[in-house]
């Protein structure tokens, strides 16, 4: 069926049909049954005819205006759809944003929690390796085949350690693969004792008494920790020229907290604070 935009379109076109044509037919009626016409007032004669002339410029006019609406309408609808498309684009898009956010959203809480587990198995193994010490620069081949007994005899006469009882080890050995060894870079020894106290004399003795030689070469004796405690505690380490420059206190407690003389009550456990220290004290230096 036709819609009410094209049935207006035929009403006007028959309209001005008429309005055209009505005039005409009512001469060429007068003409044929054989009356006199009166006579012709050629200026009235003359504007009807503009005005039929006018009449159907108009008509065209609203023809060519139809055709363009009809265009636009086509348009509108052609945009009409695209805004549909558009807008289920756009649904379907956020639809997958909620979804990558709460898959971020998970990821961080996935990260944090392997944060947490990762502390926890560090926190487990450095307190594993808690009876453990390391010796660093005892010569390849110096312990003979009883290692154990020359340790006992290192931590006696070059440490001057009086044991009661004598000290008992679970495991003595180097660390490392024999053919990576050098006479200027000895493999470590690591030693894990069966009573924790005795590991912790030994490390406060080589503290206080170092440095301790044999045999012309620097005995240096060290905790033991796991991989990820001793990268922090480098760290720290590698700050120690810049804490002694400008004359700052600064102590490093197991496994890898750091404190400053002035607030011995805070301990950083991060990677770099001393960094921020060390540059807050030298402004206000």
């Amino acid at each position: 069926m036709p819609n009410d935009k094209t049935a207006s379109k035929h009403s006007r076109q028959l309209l001005f049909s008429e309005a055209i044509a009505q005039p005409k037919a009512m001469m060429a009626q007068t003409a044929s049954q054989g009356h006199t016409s009166p006579p012709v007032d050629q200026p009235a004669l003359d504007a009807t005819d503009r005005i039929l002339q006018e009449i159907a410029s108009v008509g065209r006019r609203l023809e060519a205006m139809d055709l363009k609406i009809t265009d636009l309408t086509l348009a509108s609808s052609s945009i009409r759809a695209d805004i549909a498309g558009f807008r289920e684009t756009a649904n379907n898009l956020d639809q997958r944003l909620s979804a990558v956010e709460d898959h971020i959203a998970t990821t961080s809480d996935q990260e944090e929690e392997l944060k947490s587990l990762r502390a926890k198995l560090t926190e487990l193994e450095d307190r594993s390796r808690r009876d453990n010490v390391r010796f660093f620069g005892i010569p390849e081949q110096k312990e003979g085949s009883d290692i154990k007994t020359f340790l006992n005899s290192l931590l006696t006469n070059h440490f001057s350690i009086e044991f009661s009882p004598p000290p008992e080890f679970q495991r003595v050995h180097r660390i490392g693969p024999s053919h990576k060894a050098s006479a200027n870079k000895p493999r470590p020894i690591i030693v894990c004792f069966l009573c924790h106290e005795q590991a912790r004399q030994v490390i406060s003795t080589a503290k206080a008494r170092q440095p301790i030689s044999l045999d012309g070469h620097e005995i240096r004796v060290a905790a033991d920790f796991s991989r990820l405690t001793n990268d922090r505690r480098r760290a720290f380490l590698a700050l120690r020229p810049q804490l002694r420059s400008p004359d700052i206190k600064y102590g490093l407690f197991e496994p890898a907290r750091y404190t400053d003389g002035e607030s011995a009550k805070v301990k950083y456990e991060h990677m770099h604070p001393p960094e921020r220290i060390i540059n807050a004290r030298l402004v206000n230096s």
